[in-house]
């Protein structure tokens, strides 16, 4: 799923709109319109229509990207509700005893979690850990969530993965923040006892651009039910579902009293055991190989309108909606792979012997050891900080998660995959090869193949820094208005550049001088505070940079990706540099133990990532853009073809590019399975 992420919305009075209609604000495109035939206007309608406009809560991340780096939005560190930290260090000693009796290795040899471990864990109360106690659930942080996925995850991440698409995006979610009274006692109670669910968006044609969805769900005459038809792809959980959340298009229509209805992507509560459900396949992949990822066909399937979620035309809205906190499950997993990759990097590097002493030792290997230190501290502190902020409720973190989760996968790949380099051909060698010739069964391939969807699930990479540079120009755009357009004239052009002109006028002084030039500002943090400064000196020049972008290329510049992108990436390293500072301070208040090796730690990852961010800055203007440009326009149109000779395509003939998806009975059997 690749979209942006909103707060939880309020729904307006019923006085204001139709009781089943969504506000025409979310709905600005019409029903007919979506499907394989969407325009690009069409799609980017949908895309401004998801996004929440206001800002009533302060970001730290907008502000990093606005020049206006406040760092006591962030610090001192926010301080947890005891009565949570109580109830999830209970919770932990009790998962942590149970997840030593599981095997990955078991998971991974028979690609499935065994039904007797997805039994424990409902024991447990696993299915319900961010579930209201007054629903059945435990109710726990999103601190103590993300921690108990990280021990699951470094079981297998298949764990992780199903736990995640349960919890964070399946039924629970959606239901707690959209759902009626009745639909949470009905739900909610299930979902912590064990009922597994999943979230039904992507369609064989649809990933990030659901102006293309095909999946319909039609009112019937007397307006109890709807009628759901069509084809979801890659339903993690959907093999073995009990319950869940499927997107789909109601088309315009009229009641019997004449009322009229726009329609539009809606979201649906669905039984799997309703008639019409076929589970057509179980799908493989390089990692993850116990995942339960299906392709899910519905033909005629009768889902009662009591099942419907929030209003007609809401379901993008509900959809992005879950994925803010949602996406937070991902850096939370990533946090393991990097412990687990220090805790194997640091033993074997002391191990190995060459050349008369260990690889460690050797400056080549050991620069690999530092980065992976220093970056697991950074994921481990992006992540708790995230949390504990969206726990506390007073800082809009949609910024914050994005960014989390788009920097946290990425980084984690990287040490995963200095991790598979540090042990050489061991690190290319299975875990079961490994052990049957009597060595320790390090499964450091597998961590790679698990680690490498992350930078695709829930909004791929490329995708995820186009909406946080949406956010992150968000200001400019408002400023400049018509100037921002394709479409205005050259009269509203002109109009619109007068008022641009009040807003840099005011905004642009204060980007001159901050903090960050005063070398007695943070002071409190010590060896660590010139690395604050440089935080808050390069999130002004960050922004003045936009600024140039925003002047240069106006209207175009949302098609500058590679420019934005540079912007995105620089905003991420900064909020993890902020992030590990902070957390460093944190430690040596409340484990002064630890305080000289977490502000080592700190302090690497700062040293790092400065270089990383001047490398960013230099390459916003010295770049290959147009050339790549022109380059790969010339290669979509087949000029380069020769070049391609002198091989053999074992694909070609095997089927299309794209699956067809026409709605109909299936023909397959159902895989569909229960594992209680």
């Amino acid at each position: 799923m690749s979209f942006a992420t909103d707060s939880p919305a309020t729904n307006p009075p019923a006085t204001e709109v139709p009781a089943t209609d969504a506000p025409d604000a979310e709905v600005p495109v019409a029903a007919a319109n979506i499907g394989p035939e969407a325009t690009a206007a069409d799609a980017r309608a949908l895309a401004e229509a998801s996004r929440e406009l206001d800002w009533e809560r302060p970001s730290f991340a907008k502000g990093l990207y606005l020049g206006n780096f406040d760092l006591s939005l962030i610090h001192p560190w926010p301080k947890a509700n005891a009565d949570d930290v109580e109830r999830g260090e209970a919770f932990m000693e009790r998962l942590t005893a149970y997840a030593r009796t599981m095997s990955g290795r078991v998971i991974e040899r028979e690609a499935r979690i065994p039904d007797e471990y997805l039994q424990g864990l409902a024991g447990l109360g696993v299915f319900g850990m961010k579930i209201p106690q007054e629903y059945g659930g435990l109710g726990l942080s999103l601190v103590y969530y993300g921690r108990a996925l990280a021990l699951l995850g470094s079981v297998h991440p298949s764990i992780g993965a199903l736990i995640s698409a349960h919890q964070s995006i399946g039924v629970p979610e959606p239901v707690k923040v959209f759902g009626t009274p009745d639909q949470k006692r009905e739900y909610l109670p299930r979902c912590a006892g064990g009922a597994i669910t999943a979230f039904l968006l992507t369609e064989p044609d649809v990933g990030s651009d659901p102006a293309r969805m095909g999946s319909t769900a039609v009112p019937t005459d007397d307006g109890g039910s709807y009628v759901l038809d069509g084809v979801k792809l890659w339903t993690t959980n959907g093999v073995i579902a009990e319950l869940v959340v499927v997107m789909a298009v109601v088309p315009a229509h009229t009641d019997a009293d004449g009322t009229e209805h726009k329609g539009g992507i809606s979201a649906f509560v669905v039984e799997m055991d309703s008639p019409g459900i076929t589970v057509e396949n179980r799908n493989t992949f390089m990692g993850l190989r116990g995942i339960e990822n299906g392709v899910t066909r519905f033909h005629q399937v009768r889902v009662p309108a009591a099942n419907r979620l929030g209003r007609e035309g809401q379901g993008l809205k509900i959809a992005l909606t879950t994925l803010n906190t949602g996406r937070l499950s991902l850096p939370a997993l990533c946090v393991a792979s990097g412990r687990w990759s220090l805790k194997i990097a640091r033993e074997w590097s002391n191990a190995r012997t060459q050349w008369g002493q260990p690889v460690g030792k050797h400056e080549a290997v050991g620069k690999k050891i530092a980065f992976i230190a220093a970056s697991a501290f950074a994921l481990d502190a992006v992540f708790e900080l995230s949390a504990e902020l969206a726990d506390a409720g007073q800082k809009d973190v949609r910024i914050e998660a994005a960014l989390a989760k788009l920097w946290s996968s990425e980084i984690s790949y990287r040490i995963a995959d200095e991790l598979v380099q540090i042990r050489g051909g061991r690190g290319f060698e299975t875990a079961e090869s490994l052990e049957a010739r009597g060595e320790r069964a390090v499964p450091a391939e597998q961590q790679l193949r698990d680690l490498r969807i992350n930078r695709i699930f829930e909004g791929s990479s490329e995708i995820m820094k186009l909406l946080i540079a949406r956010e992150a120009v968000d200001a400019h755009l408002a400023a400049a208005g018509d100037l921002a357009s394709v479409d205005a004239s050259l009269q509203d052009k002109a109009r619109a550049a007068v008022g641009a002109s009040g807003f840099y006028a005011r905004w642009l002084p204060k980007l001159v001088a901050g903090a960050g030039m005063d070398p007695r500002s943070y002071s409190d943090f010590g060896r660590l505070a010139k690395q604050l400064r440089f935080v808050e000196r390069s999130s002004r020049r960050l922004a003045r940079q936009t600024f140039y972008g925003m002047g240069r290329w106006q209207a175009k510049l949302e098609y500058k990706q590679a420019f934005l992108g540079r912007v995105v990436d620089i905003g991420a390293e900064l909020f993890a540099m902020a992030a590990c500072c902070s957390r460093a301070e944190m430690i040596l208040r409340t484990t002064p133990e630890h305080a000289a090796s977490a502000y080592e730690l700190a302090e690497a990852y700062c040293e790092q990532a400065r270089v990383r961010i001047d490398e960013y800055f230099d390459q916003l203007w010295r770049n290959t853009d147009d050339g790549d440009h022109i380059l790969s326009r010339n290669v979509l149109a087949g000029d380069y073809t020769w070049l391609e000779a002198g091989v053999l395509d074992q694909s070609e003939g095997t089927g299309p590019w794209i699956a067809d998806a026409t709605p109909g009975a299936s023909s397959k059997e159902n895989l569909h399975r229960k594992y209680r």
